[in-house]
């Protein structure tokens, strides 16, 4: 079971290396990224874009494009539907944002004729390591869908459920969050999280464990379940899915952890049929090598079944 991302990148040593389409590559901290992905033995790439930039951003870097297919399309959103074909057509087998609005990639992802549709929606979810946690934890969803209906919640959970799997992580345990523990009426979210966890007893959410609702304390530390009395629950402090009730408390918690812990995290959509890689701007440069390590595990495991 891998409990941190040197684990995960042990365990993409033992698989054939994979390769990432990368969707107008010409963003300097993608490329860098891409390039360390190489370097690192994670993932080869398909580069498409314009390859004019491509090319003035590789030299000011260092980074020889030789070692990689070069695809030149001008046009953004052609470059788009080109790349995403490459994944769906099988030469690739995971799939980049690049310097693109997030809404005409997200269009390509949703292509009926060259796209990564599944028929399943579609949710994020971010992997955390973090400095006194012995394991990593599994955030969702904090970027993708604002409010989650209980259908949604129970998708959401299945996606999460295949990351964990490619991640070496069986029968994950799945803590829906609210403010309390108890199933309280006037408390929408505590309703759900109830239901959630009658739906996995009866088998309509499979290959994991659910307990909720839970306060996050209970979730992830399990001396405040012996504080409370709540040793007799599922879930007692150790769980590895977090399901956030909304994107508002899941962003607040995904930017509490990122900026006030010692973490390292990755994260992809899911819920296509290739991993779909899309960082913010704003993440840091060993945030998208570590996802591209997880969309290199998930497309083995993908791969596999």
């Amino acid at each position: 079971m891998s409990k941190n991302f040197d684990d995960l990148l042990k365990k993409l040593s033992q698989v054939e290396k994979k390769k990432v389409s990368v969707a107008v590559a010409q963003d300097n901290e993608v490329l860098l990224a891409v390039k360390a992905a190489k370097e690192r033995s994670i993932a080869d790439s398909i580069l498409v874009g314009d390859a004019d930039k491509i090319s003035e951003i590789a030299t000011e870097i260092g980074m020889n494009l030789s070692d990689y297919e070069v695809v030149d399309i001008k046009d953004p959103v052609e470059a788009a539907r080109e790349a995403v074909s490459l994944v769906s057509s099988g030469k690739a087998d995971m799939y980049m944002k690049g310097l693109i609005d997030t809404k005409d990639f997200l269009r390509s992802v949703l292509d009926k004729e060259v796209g990564l549709r599944t028929g399943r929606p579609l949710s994020h979810v971010c992997v955390f390591e973090m400095e006194g946690v012995d394991h990593l934890l599994f955030l969702t969803d904090v970027a993708f869908v604002p409010y989650p209906t209980l259908e949604d919640k129970a998708n959401i959970i299945r996606n999460t459920v295949a990351i964990c799997e490619a991640c070496g992580i069986n029968n994950p345990k799945v803590a829906p969050l609210a403010a309390v523990e108890v199933v309280n009426p006037k408390m929408p979210v505590t309703v759900e999280a109830d239901e959630l966890t009658k739906m996995n007893e009866r088998g309509e959410i499979e290959g994991c464990i659910v307990d909720g609702p839970l306060s996050l304390d209970l979730a992830t530390c399990p001396e405040a379940a012996e504080h409370k009395g709540a040793t007799g629950r599922k879930i007692v402090g150790d769980a590895d899915i977090l399901l956030c009730p909304d994107i508002h408390a899941g962003n607040i918690l995904y930017k509490g952890m990122v900026h006030f812990t010692k973490s390292r995290n990755g994260n992809l959509i899911t819920g296509t049929k290739a991993p779909v890689i899309l960082t913010s701007r704003a993440d840091s440069f060993e945030v998208k090598v570590n996802s591209l390590a997880l969309g290199a595990l998930v497309a083995d495991s993908l791969k596999s079944k």
